[in-house]
């Protein structure tokens, strides 16, 4: 099983609730790629910086997919799949992985793409979700038995569900 903590920080720089986005800058981004040893000395342009936030999305509509939210994956998919190519991800038999051949910032988010792509491929990533409240979003492990995490918290978000669900079902009765 793969590391795919890589992936949901990606996805998580975009925090919805506290409406916080660690990209709103070119450097923001190299800052945060450098910090994981993802890039090295590269200047990121604004069409990178456009190009990882489109990613960071497409990955996001893929784990609210895989908690069950009606989402359309196909634009995400080809979305990847330019990225992917765009890194020039090729397997390394020694490492066995996908490694990509680009530098720069398409070969920084092609790295995160290929931690995608074990997962897919070793069975871990339908463990991998984003929060079913669409204000919030946060991508997650789901670690229970049966795949039945929902929300990032049932403190926050699920209260919330249950509280507005409770709410409304009340209403129509009244």
């Amino acid at each position: 099983m793969v590391d795919q903590q890589l992936v949901l920080d990606f996805v998580n720089t975009h925090h919805r609730l506290e409406a916080d986005d660690a990209f709103t800058t070119p450097a923001g981004l190299a800052a945060w790629l450098r910090e994981r040893d993802l890039l090295s000395g590269t200047a990121i342009s604004p069409a990178d910086l456009r190009e990882a936030k489109e990613v960071r999305e497409a990955l996001r509509t893929l784990l609210l997919a895989n908690n069950e939210v009606d989402v359309d994956t196909a634009p995400a998919v080809e979305l990847l799949d330019r990225a992917a190519r765009r890194a020039r991800l090729e397997p390394s038999f020694g490492l066995a992985a996908l490694v990509p051949a680009a530098g720069g910032a398409a070969g920084a988010v092609g790295r995160i793409l290929a931690v995608a792509h074990a997962a897919m491929a070793d069975g871990s990533w339908p463990r991998l979700k984003a929060c079913r409240a669409r204000d919030c979003e946060w991508a997650f492990a789901d670690h229970a038995r049966n795949h039945s995490r929902a929300w990032c918290s049932m403190r926050v978000c699920g209260n919330r569900e249950k509280v507005r669900s409770y709410r409304e079902r009340h209403r129509s009765t009244s």
